[in-house]
């Protein structure tokens, strides 16, 4: 007896894979993650939601089923890190078990982990230059997150933790210059962890700050 024919394979099995097309394969959590790497790597004045969508591999309307523009998606991207970052510098700064010079320290050295974190969100941040009206809004929640470690530089100057030659807003200008200048050069997987990172950051900023 001879042997069933094989079955036919399903329509389109063995035919070149195209693009998916609909809903994206990402939530909206990781389009947003995806499209800041983008941002960052192309410019966001340069790159166009076609762009976007050809390096996340999706169509255009698979991100618009998660945000309605370009602005919004900006937005979102920077807001990741900038929501960590202002929380972060906010609960530190109201800790009353804490001098207002260990507040400091803690609201440093957190601010150093959520910058690794979110290091493209902050990255986008810092290169903002207020061209619209989602930029003007990021940078000005970035000066008040400045605000605030400002006036902890003040009032660890007032309790006698922090040096008092130096002004606080040109302390707090070179103590987020050196937590900043880590996005210059951080990437996923550099050899050494966060949390030494953050020591390292710490020890040497106030080794020259304090009292």
């Amino acid at each position: 007896m001879s042997p069933a024919p094989a079955a036919a394979p399903a329509p389109g099995a063995d035919s070149p894979k195209r693009g998916r097309r609909g809903r994206p394969g990402y939530d909206r959590e990781t389009l947003i993650n995806r499209a800041t790497e983008v941002f960052v790597a192309r410019g966001y004045d340069g790159t166009s939601m076609d762009t976007v969508a050809r390096e996340l591999g999706i169509t255009k309307s698979a991100i618009y089923h998660h945000v309605k523009s370009k602005e919004e998606l900006l937005r979102l991207a920077i807001a990741r890190g900038t929501d960590a970052l202002d929380s972060a510098v906010e609960a530190e700064s109201h800790r009353t078990d804490l001098t207002a010079l260990e507040q400091l320290r803690h609201a440093v050295h957190a601010s150093v982990l959520i910058l690794i974190e979110y290091h493209h969100s902050v990255t986008l941040l810092l290169r903002v230059r207020g061209n619209s009206e989602v930029e003007r809004a990021a940078l000005e929640q970035r000066r008040r997150i400045d605000e605030k470690i400002r006036a902890l530089v003040a009032a660890a100057i007032a309790e006698g933790g922090v040096r008092a030659d130096f002004p606080p807003g040109l302390i707090t200008r070179l103590l987020f210059g050196m937590v900043n200048s880590i996005t210059e050069w951080y990437r996923t997987g550099y050899p050494v962890s966060p949390e030494t990172i953050a020591d390292a950051v710490t020890a040497m900023a106030f080794s020259g700050l304090e009292a």
